[in-house]
């Protein structure tokens, strides 16, 4: 599949955040389905153009409302992500596996604004960047609108994108509660994954 218009190349090394194994040579393309169940709360799938699960979200239905884990296939934790409380940017954490220790920080995510509105600019600030003086990453769009890219830092790299439309190969059909997202070779797409899921969450805390 080509690269989605305006796209600049990516550095060859692979941006892994999460891990280098959800870095593809090619670029990805994913569905990301929501569903709400009366007895089970919400819940996201996200599979690949086969609609086989890659990745599943399921958000505690009373137990915490700012606490998500991001499970693969297999219902193993991949990341554990949490919203920091009384945070005026909306601030999310995103930790290992199941932890929510502070040693297993991987990034942080906040809205680089206090007033936005239809849509969202979201900062990524990597572990290991404490001053924060730059984001690692930038998101920028609506969720609402379906509509969001994602670029490497301040730059114009594009190195993902949502879509309101069905995938360029046409195996998508997308209702209101279906999208998709393409993400660019070399880029971790559980890392992406992420990214979209917080902006869910902090678009409906709005």
């Amino acid at each position: 599949m080509a690269q989605p218009m305006g796209v600049r190349p990516v550095a060859d090394h692979p941006a892994s955040v999460i891990s280098s194994n959800y870095c593809a040579p090619h670029p990805i393309d994913l569905a990301i389905v929501r569903k709400v169940k009366p007895l089970t709360g919400e819940s996201f799938e996200i599979t690949n153009i086969e609609g086989n699960i890659v990745f599943k979200l399921k958000a505690p239905y009373s137990f915490s409302h700012s606490l998500r884990v991001l499970l693969d296939a297999a219902g193993n934790p991949i990341v554990t992500f949490r919203q920091k409380i009384n945070s005026w940017h909306g601030r999310w954490k995103v930790f290992r596996g199941s932890s929510t220790d502070s040693s297993n920080l991987l990034f942080s995510a906040k809205r680089s604004s206090m007033f936005q509105y239809v849509n969202s600019t979201i900062d990524v600030f990597l572990a290991n960047n404490t001053r924060e003086d730059y984001c690692d990453f930038k998101l920028k769009g609506s969720y609402r609108l379906r509509s969001c890219v994602i670029y490497a830092g301040d730059s114009t790299t594009l190195i993902a994108q949502m879509h309101k439309e069905q995938s360029r190969q046409r195996i998508f059909q997308l209702p209101k509660d279906k999208f998709t997202v393409t993400v660019n070779p070399n880029i971790d797409y559980a890392f992406i994954v992420v990214l979209i899921l917080i902006l869910y969450e902090i678009d409906s805390s709005d």
